[in-house]
């Protein structure tokens, strides 16, 4: 994973193609996804970025899919195993992401591991515990620059040989004290500079065209246009 230094606040692996506008809709064969995850927070998301495209999205928890393992070390192989997850038990094509907080001066952690963050140390699962966990973790280090990274993979069939990948990147700083109500996870100590705001602190409307997931979900929009 590179260096935060090195990127821009918010960039996207798809570079050679224009994202299309709120407007762009999908191929029909995607017009229903199922959604690897039971994460409120992210289908809310999901939802609001690819429902004006005509992806209408179903959680994977409302056809009984349970959750699966993540015991990869990257983001990209845990997203995939997700993928095909879902696509096996529902035959839908399916979607999954995997995300996470990577901050500088602790060597790219919580990375993988950011919703279970505090619990790999004897904590709860839980956004209080990890958040506590960091605040204390970065006590008397000066470097607070972090971003949040997500990677979506999206397989037409469980056995796709071409999944589709893409990936986005928020680049802020984690302060000391929480701010803001909205949001979840981490959202309330990632400080953007440029908003003068934490991202806890955006309305949703704002945080979904600038999150490293909406990044991420333009630019497999485009992937899928290109696909057509």
């Amino acid at each position: 994973m590179r260096e935060p230094g090195d990127l821009r606040r918010s960039e996207t692996c798809v570079s050679h193609a224009d994202a299309p506008g709120a407007g762009a809709r999908v191929a029909a064969p995607l017009a229903r996804v199922v959604v690897a995850s039971n994460n409120a927070g992210k289908l809310r998301e999901f939802s609001a970025l690819l429902g004006e495209a005509g992806v209408a999205l179903i959680a994977q928890g409302e056809l009984g899919v349970p959750e699966a393992e993540e015991p990869h070390a990257t983001f990209v192989e845990n997203a995939l195993a997700k993928a095909r997850h879902a696509a096996r038990l529902t035959g839908l094509p399916a979607l999954a992401d995997d995300s996470g907080l990577c901050v500088r001066a602790l060597g790219g952690e919580p990375g993988v591991y950011s919703a279970r963050y505090a619990q790999r140390a004897g904590g709860d699962k839980s956004d209080p515990a990890n958040n506590a966990y960091l605040v204390a973790r970065l006590q008397g280090v000066s470097d607070r620059r972090a971003y949040y990274y997500c990677v979506l993979v999206l397989v037409r069939n469980a056995d796709d040989p071409e999944p589709l990948i893409a990936e986005g990147r928020w680049h802020g700083e984690i302060t000391d004290a929480p701010r803001g109500a909205n949001g979840f996870g981490y959202d309330p100590h990632f400080f953007l500079p440029d908003l003068n705001a934490t991202a806890a602190e955006l309305e949703p409307s704002v945080k979904n065209t600038r999150s490293h997931r909406a990044i991420a979900l333009r630019a497999l929009l485009a992937l899928l246009r290109e696909a057509r």
